[in-house]
């Protein structure tokens, strides 16, 4: 069973206590350009920069991940998101897009969960609908559960589900509702899965990157790329 206590104590001492400054933080980030607004010549002079900085990947809304794959070619991955941000779609439909994200160059893409289902109890289905976009896509896929919307137990059980469904990551956030990535969460996902785990959503200082590498997170999604790895 899940001592939340012992977590809670775990986050405290890497949120007080020091952090490895010599750590690389470039090849956790995919820096990310998820804005609606984002123009196809801003995500252009986007990809150009990440590529520059040498980050992992970059992350783009589905439209433009054929001017992401132009831009960075085979030198960096291209992620890009599913049923994005609510993840309220069908699955046949977030099934579709995933496929057409991979056929658009898409190296990895990036799921949000049933989140009423998940609260609902509904848990077969989450994880049907999770699946459905994994046998889609044929590339890794990360689940976003959306931590801030959910229990300690709901996101234990929807890291679970994720695993169960063929997943290859778990991820904490959109960025676009209210909560982002913690190092509590980042620990309590660790525990719960076997998986990797994706920080993301406000995630602005190197510092704060660093202290959630320590506590375990594998990938940080962030639109402050530059700042984070300490770059400017």
């Amino acid at each position: 069973m899940m001592n939340f206590d012992e977590i809670r104590r775990l986050a405290e001492e890497i949120e007080k206590g020091p952090v490895d400054e010599s750590v690389d933080v470039k090849p956790y980030v995919e820096n990310t350009l998820l804005r609606p607004e984002a123009t196809p010549e801003e995500v252009r002079s986007f990809c150009e920069e990440s590529l520059k900085y040498g980050f992992l990947g970059v992350c783009v809304n589905p439209y433009y991940v054929r001017l992401a794959r132009e831009v960075v070619g085979n030198k960096m991955k291209v992620v890009s998101v599913v049923g994005f941000p609510l993840g309220a779609n069908r699955s046949d439909v977030k099934a579709y897009e995933a496929k057409k994200a991979v056929e658009d160059g898409a190296d990895e893409v990036d799921m949000v969960i049933n989140i009423g289902l998940l609260k609902a109890g509904r848990y077969e289905e989450v994880k049907e609908d999770i699946r459905a976009v994994v046998e889609a896509a044929g590339v890794p896929v990360k689940v976003i559960i959306e931590t801030g919307l959910l229990t300690d137990e709901e996101k234990v059980m929807a890291c679970k589900l994720a695993e169960e469904a063929g997943a290859a990551f778990v991820k904490t956030s959109t960025g676009f509702i209210k909560g982002g990535a913690t190092i509590y969460d980042v620990l309590l996902m660790a525990k719960a899965t076997r998986l990797p785990v994706k920080a993301s959503g406000g995630i602005r200082t190197k510092e704060f990157a660093l202290k959630l590498i320590k506590a375990g997170a594998k990938r940080l999604g962030t639109s402050r790329g530059p700042q984070v790895a300490g770059l400017e």
